[in-house]
Protein backbone atom coordinates (compact mmCIF):
# COMPACT_ATOMS: atom_id res chain seq x y z
CA UNK A 1 0.00 0.00 0.00
CA UNK A 2 2.94 2.07 -0.06
CA UNK A 3 1.95 3.32 -3.19
CA UNK A 4 -1.41 4.64 -2.33
CA UNK A 5 -0.55 8.22 -1.81
CA UNK A 6 1.14 8.54 -5.33
CA UNK A 7 -1.96 7.21 -7.46
CA UNK A 8 -4.33 9.38 -5.05
CA UNK A 9 -2.20 12.31 -5.79
CA UNK A 10 -1.45 11.57 -9.81
CA UNK A 11 -5.40 11.53 -10.08
CA UNK A 12 -5.50 14.93 -8.59
CA UNK A 13 -6.72 14.31 -5.02
CA UNK A 14 -5.15 16.58 -2.01
CA UNK A 15 -3.79 13.41 0.12
CA UNK A 16 -3.24 14.14 3.88
CA UNK A 17 -1.41 11.00 5.17
CA UNK A 18 -0.77 10.20 8.81
CA UNK A 19 1.78 7.53 9.44
CA UNK A 20 1.92 7.16 13.63
CA UNK A 21 4.24 5.44 15.58
CA UNK A 22 3.54 3.42 19.18
CA UNK A 23 6.51 4.13 21.16
CA UNK A 24 4.86 2.97 24.43
CA UNK A 25 3.51 -0.36 24.95
CA UNK A 26 4.26 -3.22 27.11
CA UNK A 27 6.48 -5.49 24.16
CA UNK A 28 8.53 -1.93 24.07
CA UNK A 29 9.14 -1.44 27.74
CA UNK A 30 9.81 -5.30 27.67
CA UNK A 31 12.35 -5.11 25.61
CA UNK A 32 13.87 -1.73 27.15
CA UNK A 33 13.98 -3.62 30.30
CA UNK A 34 15.66 -6.16 28.91
CA UNK A 35 18.45 -3.71 27.55
CA UNK A 36 18.67 -1.42 30.23
CA UNK A 37 17.52 1.25 27.99
CA UNK A 38 14.61 4.32 28.74
CA UNK A 39 11.81 2.71 26.19
CA UNK A 40 11.50 6.04 24.68
CA UNK A 41 14.72 5.90 23.68
CA UNK A 42 14.52 2.62 22.46
CA UNK A 43 11.21 3.33 20.22
CA UNK A 44 13.57 6.89 19.04
CA UNK A 45 15.87 4.77 17.44
CA UNK A 46 14.02 1.89 16.11
CA UNK A 47 11.54 5.05 14.23
CA UNK A 48 14.32 6.46 12.58
CA UNK A 49 15.61 3.26 11.59
CA UNK A 50 12.21 2.33 9.77
CA UNK A 51 12.34 5.76 8.17
CA UNK A 52 15.32 5.10 7.21
CA UNK A 53 13.88 2.01 5.48
CA UNK A 54 11.51 4.36 3.84
CA UNK A 55 13.41 6.58 2.50
CA UNK A 56 15.55 3.37 0.03
CA UNK A 57 11.90 2.13 -0.81
CA UNK A 58 10.86 5.35 -2.06
CA UNK A 59 8.08 5.69 -0.34
CA UNK A 60 6.86 9.42 -0.14
CA UNK A 61 7.15 11.00 3.41
CA UNK A 62 3.94 11.00 5.50
CA UNK A 63 2.39 14.53 6.04
CA UNK A 64 2.88 14.03 9.52
CA UNK A 65 4.54 11.44 11.95
CA UNK A 66 2.86 11.46 15.23
CA UNK A 67 4.20 9.53 18.22
CA UNK A 68 2.34 8.26 21.48
CA UNK A 69 4.42 9.89 23.66
CA UNK A 70 3.84 13.30 22.39
CA UNK A 71 0.44 12.86 22.33
CA UNK A 72 -0.72 12.24 25.96
CA UNK A 73 -3.15 15.03 26.23
CA UNK A 74 -5.35 13.82 22.96
CA UNK A 75 -5.43 10.46 24.14
CA UNK A 76 -6.53 11.37 27.89
CA UNK A 77 -9.45 13.82 26.19
CA UNK A 78 -10.50 10.72 24.39
CA UNK A 79 -10.53 8.57 26.93
CA UNK A 80 -12.74 11.43 29.19
CA UNK A 81 -15.29 11.54 26.23
CA UNK A 82 -15.84 8.33 26.15
CA UNK A 83 -16.04 7.91 29.69
CA UNK A 84 -18.49 10.60 29.61
CA UNK A 85 -20.58 8.97 27.11
CA UNK A 86 -20.68 5.67 29.22
CA UNK A 87 -19.24 3.06 27.22
CA UNK A 88 -16.23 2.84 29.60
CA UNK A 89 -15.67 2.29 33.27
CA UNK A 90 -13.25 2.56 36.17
CA UNK A 91 -11.21 -0.28 38.02
CA UNK A 92 -8.90 0.72 40.60
CA UNK A 93 -6.25 3.29 38.13
CA UNK A 94 -7.20 1.30 35.21
CA UNK A 95 -10.12 2.45 32.53
CA UNK A 96 -11.86 -0.21 30.12
CA UNK A 97 -14.01 -0.37 27.45
CA UNK A 98 -17.26 -1.79 27.57
CA UNK A 99 -18.05 -3.58 24.50
CA UNK A 100 -21.60 -4.51 25.55
CA UNK A 101 -22.34 -0.90 25.49
CA UNK A 102 -21.60 -0.58 21.80
CA UNK A 103 -24.06 -2.70 20.00
CA UNK A 104 -22.03 -2.60 16.50
CA UNK A 105 -18.91 -4.08 17.93
CA UNK A 106 -17.56 -6.58 14.93
CA UNK A 107 -19.44 -4.86 12.25
CA UNK A 108 -15.67 -4.59 10.56
CA UNK A 109 -14.51 -7.69 11.22
CA UNK A 110 -18.03 -9.98 11.28
CA UNK A 111 -17.46 -11.39 14.35
CA UNK A 112 -20.07 -11.58 17.01
CA UNK A 113 -19.54 -10.97 20.45
CA UNK A 114 -19.90 -14.04 21.56
CA UNK A 115 -17.14 -15.62 19.55
CA UNK A 116 -14.24 -14.07 21.15
CA UNK A 117 -12.17 -15.81 23.24
CA UNK A 118 -10.86 -14.29 26.17
CA UNK A 119 -7.14 -14.51 27.15
CA UNK A 120 -5.98 -15.23 23.38
CA UNK A 121 -4.04 -12.06 22.83
CA UNK A 122 -3.86 -11.37 26.88
CA UNK A 123 -4.09 -12.38 30.27
CA UNK A 124 -7.78 -12.62 31.55
CA UNK A 125 -8.66 -9.91 33.73
CA UNK A 126 -11.20 -10.97 36.28
CA UNK A 127 -12.11 -7.37 37.19
CA UNK A 128 -13.34 -6.87 33.39
CA UNK A 129 -17.46 -6.65 33.11
CA UNK A 130 -17.14 -8.97 30.32
CA UNK A 131 -13.89 -10.49 29.12
CA UNK A 132 -13.93 -8.58 25.76
CA UNK A 133 -13.69 -5.54 27.16
CA UNK A 134 -10.19 -3.91 26.16
CA UNK A 135 -8.35 -1.32 28.23
CA UNK A 136 -8.23 2.55 27.48
CA UNK A 137 -5.88 3.18 30.41
CA UNK A 138 -3.39 1.25 32.85
CA UNK A 139 -2.08 2.49 35.82
CA UNK A 140 1.16 2.77 36.42
CA UNK A 141 3.92 -0.20 36.96
CA UNK A 142 7.00 -0.22 38.83
CA UNK A 143 9.75 -0.01 36.55
CA UNK A 144 7.22 1.70 33.63
CA UNK A 145 7.34 5.26 32.47
CA UNK A 146 3.87 6.80 32.88
CA UNK A 147 1.67 10.13 32.81
CA UNK A 148 -0.48 11.87 35.39
CA UNK A 149 -4.28 11.40 34.40
CA UNK A 150 -7.76 11.88 35.75
CA UNK A 151 -7.56 7.80 36.89
CA UNK A 152 -4.14 8.36 38.65
CA UNK A 153 -0.68 7.50 36.63
CA UNK A 154 -0.46 5.13 33.70
CA UNK A 155 -0.50 5.13 30.25
CA UNK A 156 -2.68 4.55 26.80
CA UNK A 157 -3.97 1.04 26.63
CA UNK A 158 -2.68 0.19 22.30
CA UNK A 159 -6.24 0.45 20.70
CA UNK A 160 -6.71 4.24 21.85
CA UNK A 161 -3.45 6.02 21.01
CA UNK A 162 -4.30 5.19 16.97
CA UNK A 163 -8.31 6.73 17.18
CA UNK A 164 -7.01 9.86 19.13
CA UNK A 165 -3.70 10.11 17.03
CA UNK A 166 -5.97 9.68 14.02
CA UNK A 167 -8.75 12.38 15.72
CA UNK A 168 -5.83 15.01 16.02
CA UNK A 169 -5.29 15.05 11.93
CA UNK A 170 -7.74 13.60 10.54
CA UNK A 171 -10.93 14.62 12.68
CA UNK A 172 -13.52 11.87 13.04
CA UNK A 173 -14.12 11.15 9.43
CA UNK A 174 -11.72 10.29 7.24
CA UNK A 175 -11.58 8.46 3.81
CA UNK A 176 -8.71 5.91 4.41
CA UNK A 177 -7.65 3.59 7.07
CA UNK A 178 -4.69 1.02 6.21
CA UNK A 179 -3.03 -2.01 7.90
CA UNK A 180 -2.21 -5.32 8.09
CA UNK A 181 -4.95 -8.25 7.81
CA UNK A 182 -3.63 -9.41 11.57
CA UNK A 183 -5.01 -6.17 12.67
CA UNK A 184 -8.99 -5.95 11.48
CA UNK A 185 -9.36 -8.11 14.74
CA UNK A 186 -9.08 -6.93 17.81
CA UNK A 187 -7.55 -3.57 16.96
CA UNK A 188 -9.13 -2.41 14.49
CA UNK A 189 -12.42 -3.19 15.76
CA UNK A 190 -11.63 -1.45 18.69
CA UNK A 191 -10.69 1.62 16.93
CA UNK A 192 -13.72 2.00 15.25
CA UNK A 193 -15.60 1.19 18.55
CA UNK A 194 -13.92 3.54 20.63
CA UNK A 195 -13.92 6.65 18.13
CA UNK A 196 -17.11 6.17 17.52
CA UNK A 197 -18.12 6.11 21.21
CA UNK A 198 -16.19 9.57 21.35
CA UNK A 199 -17.81 11.13 18.54
CA UNK A 200 -20.79 9.44 17.03
CA UNK A 201 -19.91 11.01 13.57
CA UNK A 202 -16.75 8.79 13.51
CA UNK A 203 -16.34 7.18 10.10
CA UNK A 204 -13.85 5.58 8.06
CA UNK A 205 -14.55 5.36 4.13
CA UNK A 206 -12.62 2.01 3.24
CA UNK A 207 -10.79 0.24 5.21
CA UNK A 208 -7.72 -2.07 3.39
CA UNK A 209 -5.54 -4.33 5.01
CA UNK A 210 -2.49 -5.87 3.53
CA UNK A 211 -1.66 -9.78 2.91
CA UNK A 212 1.46 -11.34 5.38
CA UNK A 213 5.18 -12.08 4.20
CA UNK A 214 5.24 -15.86 4.14
CA UNK A 215 8.52 -17.95 3.91
CA UNK A 216 7.39 -21.64 2.32
CA UNK A 217 3.94 -20.45 2.80
CA UNK A 218 3.96 -19.78 6.27
CA UNK A 219 3.23 -16.63 7.75
CA UNK A 220 7.07 -14.44 8.34
CA UNK A 221 7.44 -13.40 12.05
CA UNK A 222 9.95 -12.92 14.89
CA UNK A 223 8.64 -15.57 16.62
CA UNK A 224 9.17 -18.46 13.75
CA UNK A 225 12.51 -17.03 13.51
CA UNK A 226 12.16 -16.91 9.65
CA UNK A 227 11.86 -12.93 8.86
CA UNK A 228 14.27 -10.67 7.37
CA UNK A 229 14.47 -7.04 7.73
CA UNK A 230 14.10 -5.02 4.77
CA UNK A 231 18.27 -3.54 5.58
CA UNK A 232 18.94 -7.56 5.16
CA UNK A 233 17.52 -7.56 1.74
CA UNK A 234 18.46 -4.26 0.46
CA UNK A 235 22.20 -5.12 0.96
CA UNK A 236 22.05 -7.88 -1.35
CA UNK A 237 19.61 -6.31 -3.82
CA UNK A 238 18.53 -2.90 -5.03
CA UNK A 239 16.21 -1.09 -3.18
CA UNK A 240 13.78 -0.92 -6.12
CA UNK A 241 14.02 -4.52 -6.87
CA UNK A 242 12.59 -5.39 -3.90
CA UNK A 243 9.90 -2.46 -4.14
CA UNK A 244 8.89 -4.12 -7.70
CA UNK A 245 8.60 -7.62 -6.07
CA UNK A 246 6.30 -6.43 -3.68
CA UNK A 247 4.37 -5.04 -5.88
CA UNK A 248 4.51 -8.43 -7.96
CA UNK A 249 1.39 -9.24 -5.57
CA UNK A 250 -2.18 -7.60 -5.09
CA UNK A 251 -1.47 -6.17 -1.18
CA UNK A 252 -4.63 -8.18 0.18
CA UNK A 253 -2.72 -11.14 -0.56
CA UNK A 254 -0.06 -12.90 0.82
CA UNK A 255 3.35 -12.40 -0.60
CA UNK A 256 5.70 -15.51 -0.35
CA UNK A 257 9.02 -14.21 0.22
CA UNK A 258 11.68 -16.30 -1.83
CA UNK A 259 15.33 -15.65 -2.96
CA UNK A 260 14.12 -16.79 -7.10
CA UNK A 261 10.93 -13.76 -6.82
CA UNK A 262 13.61 -11.49 -5.30
CA UNK A 263 16.61 -12.52 -8.18
CA UNK A 264 13.37 -12.58 -10.93
CA UNK A 265 12.57 -8.80 -9.77
CA UNK A 266 16.15 -8.03 -10.19
CA UNK A 267 16.29 -9.10 -13.26
CA UNK A 268 12.87 -7.66 -14.46
CA UNK A 269 13.69 -4.32 -12.90
CA UNK A 270 17.44 -4.01 -14.75
CA UNK A 271 15.85 -4.77 -18.37
CA UNK A 272 13.45 -1.54 -17.80
CA UNK A 273 16.08 0.57 -16.75
CA UNK A 274 18.35 -0.91 -19.44
CA UNK A 275 15.72 -0.79 -21.90
CA UNK A 276 15.04 3.19 -20.13
CA UNK A 277 18.64 4.10 -20.73
CA UNK A 278 18.79 3.35 -24.40
CA UNK A 279 16.22 5.21 -24.96
CA UNK A 280 17.75 8.16 -23.09
CA UNK A 281 20.88 7.57 -25.36
CA UNK A 282 19.56 7.68 -28.54
CA UNK A 283 17.10 10.34 -27.74
CA UNK A 284 19.78 12.50 -26.61
CA UNK A 285 20.54 12.51 -30.13
CA UNK A 286 17.37 13.79 -31.66
CA UNK A 287 17.22 17.34 -29.22
CA UNK A 288 16.03 19.57 -32.05
CA UNK A 289 12.34 18.59 -31.54
CA UNK A 290 10.25 15.82 -32.94
CA UNK A 291 8.04 16.44 -35.65
CA UNK A 292 6.30 13.59 -37.33
CA UNK A 293 3.46 12.07 -36.04
CA UNK A 294 3.08 8.77 -34.34
CA UNK A 295 1.82 5.95 -36.23
CA UNK A 296 -0.90 3.99 -35.43
CA UNK A 297 0.70 0.79 -34.35
CA UNK A 298 2.84 2.56 -31.40
CA UNK A 299 -0.58 4.71 -30.27
CA UNK A 300 -2.17 1.37 -29.67
CA UNK A 301 0.40 0.39 -27.86
CA UNK A 302 0.22 3.44 -25.80
CA UNK A 303 -3.47 3.67 -25.91
CA UNK A 304 -3.59 0.12 -24.59
CA UNK A 305 -0.61 0.55 -21.90
CA UNK A 306 -2.34 3.90 -20.85
CA UNK A 307 -6.38 1.89 -19.92
CA UNK A 308 -4.28 -1.17 -18.69
CA UNK A 309 -2.35 1.23 -15.73
CA UNK A 310 -5.61 3.37 -15.43
CA UNK A 311 -8.44 0.47 -15.04
CA UNK A 312 -6.05 -1.95 -12.78
CA UNK A 313 -5.09 0.86 -10.60
CA UNK A 314 -8.61 2.24 -10.20
CA UNK A 315 -9.80 -1.55 -9.08
CA UNK A 316 -8.60 -1.72 -5.74
CA UNK A 317 -4.65 -0.74 -6.67
CA UNK A 318 -4.02 -3.98 -8.82
CA UNK A 319 -0.53 -3.50 -9.48
CA UNK A 320 0.61 -7.03 -10.45
CA UNK A 321 -1.44 -6.39 -13.93
CA UNK A 322 0.15 -3.07 -14.57
CA UNK A 323 3.53 -4.27 -14.26
CA UNK A 324 2.51 -7.35 -16.77
CA UNK A 325 1.19 -4.84 -19.05
CA UNK A 326 4.79 -3.07 -18.86
CA UNK A 327 5.83 -6.04 -21.40
CA UNK A 328 3.84 -4.62 -24.73
CA UNK A 329 5.35 -0.85 -24.65
CA UNK A 330 9.62 -1.76 -23.67
CA UNK A 331 9.66 -5.34 -26.37
CA UNK A 332 8.03 -2.61 -28.69
CA UNK A 333 11.14 -0.05 -27.72
CA UNK A 334 13.01 -2.68 -28.16
CA UNK A 335 12.42 -3.76 -31.61
CA UNK A 336 12.51 0.23 -32.70
CA UNK A 337 16.01 0.42 -31.15
CA UNK A 338 17.49 -3.10 -31.91
CA UNK A 339 15.88 -4.91 -35.06
CA UNK A 340 16.49 -4.23 -38.76
CA UNK A 341 13.03 -3.72 -39.14
CA UNK A 342 12.22 -1.70 -36.29
CA UNK A 343 15.34 0.72 -37.27
CA UNK A 344 13.66 1.25 -40.82
CA UNK A 345 10.64 2.87 -39.23
CA UNK A 346 10.54 6.21 -40.31
CA UNK A 347 8.87 7.70 -37.35
CA UNK A 348 11.21 5.53 -34.74
CA UNK A 349 12.27 8.33 -32.83
CA UNK A 350 8.85 9.89 -32.39
CA UNK A 351 7.41 6.16 -31.13
CA UNK A 352 10.76 5.61 -28.89
CA UNK A 353 10.27 8.86 -26.94
CA UNK A 354 6.20 8.85 -26.97
CA UNK A 355 6.53 4.98 -25.24
CA UNK A 356 9.45 6.42 -23.19
CA UNK A 357 6.78 9.14 -21.34
CA UNK A 358 4.34 6.96 -20.48
CA UNK A 359 6.25 4.24 -19.19
CA UNK A 360 8.17 6.70 -16.89
CA UNK A 361 5.18 8.73 -15.31
CA UNK A 362 3.89 5.36 -14.75
CA UNK A 363 7.22 4.34 -13.02
CA UNK A 364 6.87 7.87 -11.48
CA UNK A 365 2.87 6.84 -9.99
CA UNK A 366 4.64 3.57 -8.91
CA UNK A 367 7.52 4.92 -6.95
CA UNK A 368 9.54 3.07 -9.29
CA UNK A 369 11.47 5.91 -10.71
CA UNK A 370 15.30 5.95 -10.44
CA UNK A 371 17.43 9.02 -9.62
CA UNK A 372 19.38 8.36 -12.90
CA UNK A 373 18.96 4.87 -15.01
CA UNK A 374 22.64 4.52 -15.61
CA UNK A 375 23.37 5.24 -11.86
CA UNK A 376 20.75 1.97 -11.11
CA UNK A 377 22.16 -0.25 -13.76
CA UNK A 378 25.34 0.21 -12.23
CA UNK A 379 24.02 -0.17 -8.56
CA UNK A 380 22.39 -3.36 -9.91
CA UNK A 381 25.35 -5.02 -11.55
CA UNK A 382 27.59 -3.89 -8.17
CA UNK A 383 24.79 -6.04 -6.07
CA UNK A 384 24.72 -8.54 -8.60
CA UNK A 385 28.44 -8.96 -8.15
CA UNK A 386 28.39 -8.55 -4.56
CA UNK A 387 26.05 -11.94 -5.23
CA UNK A 388 27.85 -13.66 -6.99
CA UNK A 389 31.23 -13.19 -4.92
CA UNK A 390 32.58 -11.96 -7.68
CA UNK A 391 34.43 -8.52 -9.21
CA UNK A 392 34.26 -7.16 -12.71
CA UNK A 393 37.51 -7.38 -12.82
CA UNK A 394 37.27 -10.90 -12.82
CA UNK A 395 34.02 -11.33 -15.30
CA UNK A 396 36.04 -9.56 -17.54
CA UNK A 397 39.20 -11.69 -17.40
CA UNK A 398 36.55 -14.14 -17.70
CA UNK A 399 35.06 -13.06 -20.76
CA UNK A 400 38.34 -12.68 -22.30
CA UNK A 401 39.40 -16.35 -21.47
CA UNK A 402 35.78 -17.27 -23.52
CA UNK A 403 36.79 -15.48 -26.03
CA UNK A 404 40.06 -16.96 -27.02
CA UNK A 405 38.23 -20.11 -26.38
CA UNK A 406 35.97 -19.33 -29.22
CA UNK A 407 39.26 -18.53 -31.29
CA UNK A 408 40.74 -21.52 -31.28
CA UNK A 409 37.23 -23.35 -31.89
CA UNK A 410 37.71 -24.83 -27.96
CA UNK A 411 33.57 -24.73 -27.76
CA UNK A 412 33.30 -27.21 -24.60
CA UNK A 413 35.44 -24.81 -22.48
CA UNK A 414 33.84 -21.62 -23.98
CA UNK A 415 30.13 -23.00 -22.41
CA UNK A 416 31.77 -24.00 -19.95
CA UNK A 417 33.01 -20.64 -18.65
CA UNK A 418 29.21 -19.18 -19.78
CA UNK A 419 27.28 -21.68 -17.74
CA UNK A 420 30.05 -21.21 -14.51
CA UNK A 421 28.87 -17.33 -14.60
CA UNK A 422 25.25 -18.39 -15.44
CA UNK A 423 25.10 -20.12 -12.38
CA UNK A 424 25.93 -17.31 -9.96
CA UNK A 425 23.43 -15.19 -11.96
CA UNK A 426 25.66 -13.17 -14.34
CA UNK A 427 24.77 -13.82 -18.47
CA UNK A 428 26.87 -13.27 -21.31
CA UNK A 429 25.65 -11.11 -24.04
CA UNK A 430 27.29 -11.54 -27.22
CA UNK A 431 27.26 -8.74 -30.25
CA UNK A 432 28.87 -7.79 -33.24
CA UNK A 433 30.46 -5.20 -30.92
CA UNK A 434 31.95 -8.03 -28.47
CA UNK A 435 30.75 -9.74 -25.64
CA UNK A 436 29.32 -7.69 -22.02
CA UNK A 437 27.52 -9.49 -19.32
CA UNK A 438 24.17 -8.58 -17.14
CA UNK A 439 22.89 -9.55 -14.16
CA UNK A 440 20.12 -12.86 -14.38
CA UNK A 441 18.37 -15.34 -12.44
CA UNK A 442 21.41 -17.62 -11.38
CA UNK A 443 20.80 -21.17 -13.17
CA UNK A 444 19.66 -23.37 -10.15
CA UNK A 445 17.28 -21.09 -9.51
CA UNK A 446 16.22 -20.78 -12.97
CA UNK A 447 15.73 -24.44 -12.93
CA UNK A 448 13.51 -24.29 -9.82
CA UNK A 449 11.53 -21.81 -11.27
CA UNK A 450 10.85 -24.11 -14.34
CA UNK A 451 10.32 -27.35 -12.29
CA UNK A 452 7.72 -25.14 -10.20
CA UNK A 453 5.75 -24.12 -13.59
Amino acid sequence: MFFTGRYLKHLGYEVCYVRNFTDVDDKIIARANELAEDPISLSRRYCDEFIQDMVHLQCLPPSVEPRVSDHMPHIIDMIKQIVDNGYAYRVEGDVFFSVENFPEYGQLSGRKLEDNRAGERVAVDSRKRNPADFALWKSAKEGEPFWESPWGPGRPGWHIECSAMSAAYLGYSFDIHGGGMDLVFPHHENEIAQSCAACKQSNVSYWIHNGFVTVDSEKMSKSLGNFFTIREVINLYHPLALRLFLMGTHYRSPINYSDVLLESASERIFYIYQTLHDCENVLSQHDKGLQESIPPETLNVINKFHNDFSTSMSDDLHTPVVLAALSDPLKTINDLLHTRKGKKQATRIESVAALEKIIRNVLSVLGLMPTSYSEALQQLREMALKRAKLTEDKILQKIEERSEARKNKDYKKSDAIRKDLAVVGIALMDSPDGTSWRPAIPLPLQEQQVAAT
